[in-house]
């Protein structure tokens, strides 16, 4: 195959529609035929090359001759109506590159520190007995009472703002990463566009609140982070909030959701829950059904990568749930098996731009797993859980149980 994207002497072309009913609730029948075939395919939905095998993804997410920013040459400026969302996007530390990443990241990371991840421990394992003691007796979703709540909440007591902001949050992030998501429409836009404006007004006055009155909070620290002289501006604490928010709960709804499923579709074992077991289950939900499935890159030079040329500007989608099912370099990797070794899996990214909310993520799913499953050992699905159309990203739309 040979395109504007470069140039393969092996390249596939496939085809697959990202809101295919059947792809959307199980997209890893596609991604094992695709990775039998080869590294990397021309998707042509997406109209880019992809990567399925971990040995391309895991060199791509590392690879500096690709990157998330867009190159120079093929920035221009977006639709006005979509101005609000594109101004928090230009601060925002995912989809920028060093120099600006490295004094980004380094700032955040300054006041995102592993101790006040800690400190956090006591007070999520006492949110999630709280919200069990508030589930009602008939079949419920546990989607929205436990699996949305646990990290919104401490998201929200992390970065200090009030916890009745909660659900606006939500809000405003939803309609946000909806332009992520397959089938994007102008109303979808519109809605982010929206969206974006609200929630940086509400945190641009929040953070002058907190620049006058100080707290033990995450955005006070954001505030006061400091690296040689230079520190975030306004625009870029908003954008790191937002990101922060966006991603710090996102990723973890589906993460417990998936894993709850599956936990309970497979028959869960009490001693996946132990000490010794939960860090080797966590690893296995965000292996075996990650929430998010694909991220992307540009190529920044000319750079061949297992057969293929890629040409300056070109986009590559790097497949991360299949990469996490690669039999290369796992036994049975179609098998949910929270018993085996963790290795390292794809789910938080790698390289420059591994997820800075990982650490979180993890202690969150470490702490609501076991109490879920010791408050409620006989929890059991109440239906048949759907996942939502909302590739490239993979969770439920509701997660209705019984106990």
């Amino acid at each position: 195959m040979t395109s504007r994207h470069g140039k393969s002497r092996r390249m596939k072309t496939l085809h697959q529609p990202p809101t295919d009913p059947a792809f959307v609730q199980d997209p890893y029948p596609f991604y094992a035929k695709a990775r039998d075939a080869g590294a990397l395919h021309y998707w042509q939905d997406y109209d880019m090359v992809a990567a399925f095998r971990k040995s391309a993804v895991h060199m791509l997410l590392r690879d500096r001759r690709f990157g998330r920013e867009i190159p120079a040459e093929m920035a221009a400026p977006g639709p006005a109506h979509l101005a609000p969302f594109l101004a928090v996007e230009a601060h925002s530390l995912l989809d920028a590159e060093p120099p600006r990443h490295t004094r980004l990241r380094k700032l955040v990371m300054r006041a995102f520190t592993s101790r006040a991840i800690a400190a956090l421990e006591a007070d999520i394992a006492q949110l999630c007995h709280d919200l069990i003691d508030a589930f009602p007796d008939q079949p419920f979703d546990l989607l929205q009472a436990y699996c949305t709540q646990v990290p919104i909440v401490t998201i929200c007591r992390l970065l200090g703002v009030p916890e009745e902001m909660a659900p606006q949050l939500l809000d405003w992030s939803h309609r946000m990463v909806a332009m992520y998501q397959a089938g994007r429409t102008e109303e979808t836009e519109h809605s982010a566009a929206e969206a974006s404006a609200a929630f940086s007004d509400y945190l641009r006055s929040y953070i002058d609140q907190r620049r006058s009155d100080p707290q033990d909070d995450l955005i006070t620290r954001l505030i006061a982070a400091e690296e040689a002289g230079d520190s975030l501006t306004t625009d870029e604490l908003i954008g790191t909030c937002i990101l922060l928010l966006n991603a710090g709960h996102e990723a973890t709804v589906h993460a417990l959701g998936n894993g709850v499923k599956t936990m309970l579709e497979q028959g869960w074992d009490p001693a996946w829950l132990t000490e010794d077991g939960i860090d080797q289950l966590v690893e296995e939900i965000l292996r075996y059904d990650p929430p998010l499935h694909m991220f992307t890159r540009y190529a920044y030079e000319e750079a061949e990568v297992f057969g293929h040329t890629f040409q300056r500007g070109d986009q590559v989608a790097l497949l991360l749930g299949a990469a996490n099912r690669d039999p290369a370099v796992l036994d049975d990797p179609e098998v949910f098996n929270p018993s085996r070794p963790a290795k390292t899996n794809t789910s938080f990214g790698g390289g420059l731009h591994f997820c800075v909310g990982a650490p979180l993520a993890r202690l969150e799913m470490r702490i609501a797993l076991p109490i879920l499953f010791q408050r409620c050992p006989d929890l059991r699905l109440a239906e048949k859980p759907e996942y939502s159309d909302s590739y490239h990203f993979h969770g439920l739309t509701r997660l209705m149980v019984s106990r």
